[in-house]
């Protein structure tokens, strides 16, 4: 008797039960909405920074400073208090929302003070890339979109090298994988991808989240592969393997040089049709800034926003290449698609796993759990134990 790819990917699928199911869509539906409800909101809190005219009154206090100075005080200062306006938003779209659905423990205090922490480092950080916007405006000027997109890059593959190293500790604990089977089968994965035995790493997850999670994260010697405590608690060893080796597949692949000039591109067409419609945008607004000028940092981001969300299908598209790759590095690696299978309809509790053709399209960063627990069943059938 043949095996019935379907129908096995059928029987997973229903294994979470309709209420589950019924659960899983009405988290995903509210998540698209809720980028729709975040851009309207960027829109009044732009509104807001134009009418009490903030940044204009910080750049008066800035008089005698040079413009490099200028642009990082401003931009830094935009990105700050634009994060204490939409806290409210963050609260309920970030915290309450997944709290109300059983996607995280974390206690109010706890996200609070990591997110103090993270506005701060944004602040700076953003401040920083900003002020060479900026100063590409000033010195190249109108092909500066061009230089910005470089920088992009720049500043994604800087923000992968620091983030294991000096970013990622402050918000999570991470150790050396305890010695036993489950490490002595990530050795031999990190081995295949000349990832050093030393850095496999434990994190404590599930401080913010509950969700089943694994990653390879950092460039060069700072790779290295984190699993949640989370995932070694729910999760089988197979499991633990098949989504390690998915994840190491991202890394062998060299996905996020693809994510780094996607990136980039994507931000030097942004930057251009910015620089196209930000007088427009700036008169209904009622603001007087010149693109060139730091005080109107708050119209370039929401240009920026507002680009961002109608080229979301775009880089959704990419990424979810990725992950096909990466799950056939899986299948290829470990071969163990009933593993996977399983270990995917775990994350169906926060990803509806039979979205529509329009809506997996259009907001999917990963094909929908259907259809990957589908790739791995048909994989089942073509490499019969």
């Amino acid at each position: 008797m043949s095996f019935d790819v379907q129908a096995a990917t059928d029987n997973y699928i229903n294994s979470l039960g309709a209420e589950a199911l019924a659960k899983a869509a009405a988290y995903t539906s509210g998540s698209h909405w809720t980028l729709l409800w975040g851009f309207l909101i960027s829109i009044i809190v732009t509104w807001f920074f134009v009418k009490l005219q903030i940044l204009e009154r910080i750049e008066g206090k800035l008089q005698n400073k040079g413009p490099w100075l200028k642009s990082l005080v401003i931009s830094g200062a935009y990105l700050f208090i634009s994060s204490l306006l939409t806290l409210p938003w963050t609260l309920y779209s970030d915290w309450w929302r997944e709290a109300s659905y059983g996607k995280t423990s974390q206690a109010l205090g706890d996200f609070l003070s990591q997110g103090g922490i993270s506005m701060l480092i944004s602040s700076v950080l953003g401040g920083l890339f900003f002020s060479g916007i900026y100063f590409f405006i000033r010195k190249v000027g109108k092909y500066w979109w061009a230089w910005s997109g470089g920088l992009t890059a720049a500043t994604i593959t800087a923000m992968m090298l620091m983030g294991p190293v000096w970013i990622e500790p402050l918000f999570n604990k991470y150790t050396p994988l305890p010695q036993g089977e489950v490490r002595e089968a990530l050795e031999v994965l990190a081995k295949q991808a000349n990832i050093q035995p030393d850095r496999i790493f434990v994190f404590d997850g599930s401080r913010q989240s509950n969700r089943f999670t694994a990653n390879v994260s950092g460039l060069g010697s700072s790779a290295r592969i984190a699993i949640s405590d989370v995932a070694l608690q729910s999760a089988s060893l197979d499991e633990v393997k098949a989504v390690t080796g998915h994840e190491i597949g991202h890394y062998v692949s060299g996905h996020i040089w693809n994510l780094i000039g996607t990136a980039a591109v994507l931000a030097m067409v942004f930057f251009y049709l910015t620089q196209a419609m930000f007088a427009q945008i700036a008169n209904r607004i009622g603001s007087t800034a010149k693109i060139g000028e730091p005080r109107g940092i708050s119209i370039l981001m929401l240009c920026i926003s507002f680009l961002s969300l109608l080229a979301q299908p775009i880089g959704n598209y990419v990424i979810r290449q990725g992950e096909i790759e990466a799950d056939q590095y899986s299948y290829h690696s470990v071969n163990l698609p009933d593993a996977m299978a399983t270990a995917l309809v775990k994350t169906a509790e926060y990803r509806d796993p039979r979205p529509n053709p329009l809506q997996e399209l259009i907001f999917y960063t990963h094909p929908s759990v259907e259809k990957r627990v589908k790739a791995a069943m048909e994989w089942k059938a073509s490499h019969p134990n």
